[in-house]
């Protein structure tokens, strides 16, 4: 049995969504009222190389250094995961909630005071 290729060609955003450590999924839900938990606010990598804004209307904004295209949605929170959802590809994101810290794709990032 030969095996065969896949010839998905992916976007900009669904490339950057692979980047973080997303994986392909239906889009998700509508921005709806985040919970209290809700880490809104904005967080960045030690490093500078990761930005995510997390907004207080249930959606998101996410960068990658060396990136052009932003990756934007909406994010769901389900006890310590938070799951993004770009609203461009359809490619969804974990992000574990720490306190006081995120993890997301081995970077972990702290709150922008």
């Amino acid at each position: 049995m030969r095996p065969t290729a896949d010839a998905t060609v992916l976007d900009a955003s669904a490339l950057l969504a692979l980047v973080m450590g997303g994986s392909a999924g239906e889009p998700g839900p509508k921005p709806a009222a985040p919970s209290a938990t809700a880490p809104v606010g904005l967080w960045l990598s030690a490093d500078g190389t990761v930005r995510l804004d997390i907004r207080t209307d249930g959606t998101y904004d996410a960068q990658v250094a060396g990136r052009r295209q932003r990756a934007r949605g909406t994010y769901h929170i389900d006890g310590g995961l938070m799951t993004l959802s770009d609203r461009h590809s359809g490619l969804c994101t974990a992000v574990s909630l720490y306190d006081g810290e995120l993890e997301m794709a081995g970077h972990r990032l702290g709150q922008v005071a």
